[in-house]
Formats: C-alpha cells, structure tokens, sequence
C-alpha cells in the first residue's frame, strides 16, 4: 500500500538468514506522505476505479462464533486442542467455527486472545469467509491479498476469479481478516471521513525543523485518534501476533498444517508464520515477497527505485503511442511528470471539488496506484493528460480515492489505511532523528529523481505514537519447514524482485518462481507458466526446478 516513505530496488548482496535488529522491519519503510507499500488487495479494487467509479467493500452479514460454541449445521471438522503451543490457549485451539450464509459466501468468526502473553485476558474476534473445494477436498487455502490491512474476506470474491479452478477443487478457499482489520472486530478505527481528506492530502513541509515536527504532530494526533477509538488492541496488531492468530485458524478450520497463499505484505505474514511453526507449514505460497529483514531505511530506498523503474517503463511504453501526453524522449517524460508533481504542490489542481484540489500527496497516489499493473496504464495516461493539458485534477484524485477506499459519499468504506499505518509501526519505525532523515531524503532522491522525493522523512509517521513498538523476529530461516514456493516479478514496483531473492535464500526450503514481467505480484494476473507452477505446487507438492523464470 502507499506509504509515506518507501523503497525500490536494491543489490543483491546477500543478507543475513538468521538474524535481524529489533528496530528492522518490513520491506516497505513506514512514511507519511504518499503512503506506496505493498499491498495488493488494491488491485482488486482499482479494476472498478480504472471505469472511474470508486469502488466500496461489500459489507457482510453478521459473523459468529463463539471459544466454546458447539458445532453449528455447517460446523468445520473436529479442531485438534493438542496442538496448541501452550495449555493456556487449548480453549483457542479447540474452538468451533460456526459458519452462515453471508455475502461473501460462508461466514464464520474466530475468537483469539489479544495479548498472547495474556490469553486468559481480553480477547479479539477475526473474521472468515469460506468457499468449500468442489471435489476431493486437501484442506483449507487460507488467503492473505497483502497491505497490511487488506481485507481478505473481501478479497475471496476476487480470489475466485485469481485462483484456479483446479485449486478450487481441491481446496477451501478461505479469507481471513487479520486482527484490527475491517470485519474483525474491533476493527481500527481512528478518523471520520473529512479527517481522513487532510490526512491523505496533506503535504507536509521537511526544509525546516519546524516543518517536519508539524508532521510529526500530525501523526501523533492521528495515533493518538486510533488509540482513543481502538482500544488496547491498537497495542497488539503486529505482525507475530497476526501470525500466531494463523495457527489458531488452522486448528480451528481441522487443518494438521497451514496452507496459505500470501501477496505482498501477506509474504511477509506468512514467512513470520513459518518462522514460529516451521512444523506445520503445510503449502505456502508467498507472491510479491518482502524481505523481512530490511530497516524501514532500506525498504524506503528500494521502494523509491522500484516506482522509479515502473514510472520509466510506463513513460516508455506510452511514448510509443499516439496519444501520449509526455512528449520528448523518455528522461523528458519522466521530467515532465516531476513538473506536475512539483506544480499540485504549488498550486494545487482544481478537481471539480472546491473542497478537495489536487496535492502532490494525491497526486503521486493517484499515479502511483496505477503503477501495480500494466493494465491499468492506460488510466495513468488519461489522468496525466488532464492534469498536464487542461490543469484538471479529477481524473488522478479519482485514481487516489480509490486507492483510500473513498467513496463519493466521503466516507471510507474500508480501514486499511489506518491498519496500514498501525501496523507497520507496531512492526518496527524509522529513525526520527532530522539529520538522519535528512541525509536519508538525499540518498533516496539521488536514486529515484523523478518520484524519490515522496519516500522520504519515513520516521515521522511513527515518531510518536501512542503504543510501543511490538518488533520482529530475531530469525526468519523456517529451519524443518516444508518447501515454501516464493514468487517475485523483475519489475515489481512495490516489492522489488530482489526481496523475493532475498527472502528465498533467508528460507532454509525457500524455492523461488520468477516472472518476467511488469506490476506487483504474479499469480492470476501474468502468465499460464506461473499458474501452471504454483497450481504444481499447491495440488501435489512439486516445487519448480532450480531458476524457473516464466
């Protein structure tokens, strides 16, 4: 998902497979302006924006469930209570998942402690959709479409579109929300809808000291906001606790090991998951994978390059058009889009809505969000003709509400965002030292010209806010999991190919897929050599030789 501060590409330099600070995190740096991370679940929705229509998340019906329900009509099979890790969370472990009819299919709940150190404490529910396998049934696929904070209930709609037929015949396709997110209940919550139109379109001013602690003051009321409406679970939304909640699903849906399929953010929450039970790993796919153990400095640095190097193949390819609005070659291009950038900071661009011009914050959301595929470059090229030959803004804020989930009503109809940036800074937080971004600021734009500027001053998103940071692991190697299937596309802006690399060699039994090709992920939206791989892979446990490439 956009960030404030983000990455691209990096070396490929080995890194360390066993061991990372606690002050590293994720590999899309945390930052405060345009928010690019890594989140798949945008794909989905941009399809119904590239018709210029906001899209909003169907709601569901009501889910239940209960820790000590008995089995409903449509019960899952029986949970095994001896696999859980402690004798404290057997009443977790052996819960019984209730499923109704609902929008989305089958709807269930799942109940789990919000502090594991605590599980005789408060508890939070997470909520479960389910499409059941057509035929002779493996287990549960259990799917996570990135973020973090993407939905994945709202996700399996699309998924029966994404994933294939022959893995629907064998598998329960199963969405998820993680703690804190949407139909998860409580789900986080921290501005109304004009708050959050600030918020996204703010630009904040780093030349001066007094400019970056305004953003920092920003934030904190912002977290400040999410605390005061989320309650103690905004202490506890972080990675690991999101990933031991898996494990109580898997025993809950009567699953011996986990199968998962995971896009961008969700590589990340399934490699953690790996790394606290390697023994039941069962199939794992992670698509558009992130390298656990980049500092939020260098997922910033290497996100910045990977929109920089996506931007410059779309100017490439729209240059050879006919109706390109970017003229010259294509350093030209790139220029002229740098020209907008700086001109919505200046003077904003009229929209059609006194209320709302369009900012660079917006303005680089706008471009950014169509930058995850190829397919929506079309829209890119409609928003940049507007904005460049008739000063008109629409088109791009259009573009960036939908990234936001905003709906024509102003309202939000989805909470990534605030579970976005929640999130990311219970996982980890930049440094806030000004120097320190400011020397950061310096190496990301020496390295992304063009869009480098908007992945900077990361630290101050997180700076202060209101609950401590959570952390990582100390060790993402899996030691005695099963093969883990690692898919990485070369030009993946959000999450540069070279994370998949990365991620694959800090796996002891990661095997990578690669796919040659442009946007993020690849599994449903590229080619039949990926499909035909991972479906090899999820049906019967083959792995690809050595150095596919598709």
């Amino acid at each position: 998902m956009l960030r404030p501060a983000r990455a691209g590409s990096r070396s490929s330099t080995s890194r360390s497979s066993t061991s990372r600070s606690s002050t590293s995190r994720r590999s899309s740096a945390l930052a405060p302006v345009s928010a690019v991370g890594s989140r798949r679940g945008v794909l989905t929705g941009v399809l119904v924006v590239v018709a210029l229509v906001v899209a909003g998340c169907s709601p569901t019906t009501k889910h239940q469930s209960s820790v000590q329900t008995t089995a409903g009509s449509a019960a899952t099979s029986a949970p095994d209570a001896s696999s859980a890790p402690d004798a404290d969370l057997e009443r977790f472990y052996s819960q019984r998942l209730e499923w109704e009819d609902c929008d989305a299919g089958e709807c269930a709940t799942a109940v789990v402690p919000v502090d594991y150190a605590d599980p005789g404490g408060e508890t939070t529910s997470l909520a479960l959709a389910r499409s059941r396998a057509s035929g002779d049934r493996i287990g549960s696929l259990l799917l996570n479409p990135g973020g973090p904070g993407g939905s994945g209930l709202d996700f399996l709609a699309s998924a029966r579109d994404t994933v294939s037929d022959d893995v629907q015949e064998r598998y329960d396709l199963v969405g998820f929300d993680p703690r804190g997110v949407q139909h998860s209940e409580p789900a986080i919550a921290c501005y109304d809808g004009p708050q959050m139109d600030e918020l996204t379109a703010f630009d904040a001013d780093y030349s001066t000291p007094e400019g970056v602690q305004a953003a920092i003051d920003r934030y904190a009321d912002f977290s400040q906001a999410c605390l005061e409406r989320t309650g103690p679970l905004l202490g506890h939304v972080d990675t690991v606790s999101a990933a031991r909640d898996l494990d109580v699903l898997r025993a809950a849906l009567g699953d011996d090991r986990l199968h998962y399929l995971g896009y961008s953010y969700g590589t990340q929450l399934g490699a953690t998951y790996a790394a606290l039970f390697p023994g039941n790993v069962g199939r794992l796919v992670l698509d558009g994978a992130i390298d656990p153990t980049l500092t939020p400095e260098q997922s910033a640095l290497e996100q910045a390059v990977g929109f920089e190097n996506a931007l410059r193949a779309y100017v490439t390819d729209c240059q050879a058009g006919a109706s390109c609005p970017l003229g010259g070659g294509v350093d030209d291009g790139m220029q002229q889009v740098r020209r907008l950038l700086d001109r919505a900071r200046s003077a904003p661009l009229d929209t059609g809505d006194d209320d709302r011009p369009l900012t660079q914050a917006l303005a680089f959301t706008g471009i950014a969000v169509t930058l995850y595929s190829e397919s929506y470059w079309s829209y890119l090229t409609s928003g940049l003709r507007a904005a460049i030959q008739d000063d008109d803004g629409s088109v791009l804020l259009t573009l960036s509400d939908a990234y936001y989930n905003r709906s024509s009503d102003g309202t939000y109809s989805a909470n990534q965002t605030e579970a976005f940036w929640s999130i990311g800074c219970a996982d980890g937080r930049p440094t806030a030292d000004p120097d320190e971004m400011a020397a950061e600021a310096e190496r990301i734009v020496a390295a992304a010209p063009t869009v480098g500027s908007l992945f900077t001053y990361g630290g101050v998103l997180c700076a202060q806010w209101a609950v401590p940071e959570v952390g990582g692991l100390d060790n993402y190697s899996a030691t005695g999991a099963a093969p883990i299937l690692v898919v990485g596309t070369t030009n993946d802006p959000a999450t540069p190919y070279e994370q998949a690399v990365a991620l694959t060699s800090i796996l002891d039994s990661g095997v990578l897929l690669t796919y040659e090709g442009e946007g993020h992920t690849a599994y449903g939206r590229s080619n039949d050599c990926v499909t035909e791989n991972v479906d090899a892979y999820l049906l019967d446990g083959e792995v690809p030789a050595e150095g596919t490439r598709c």
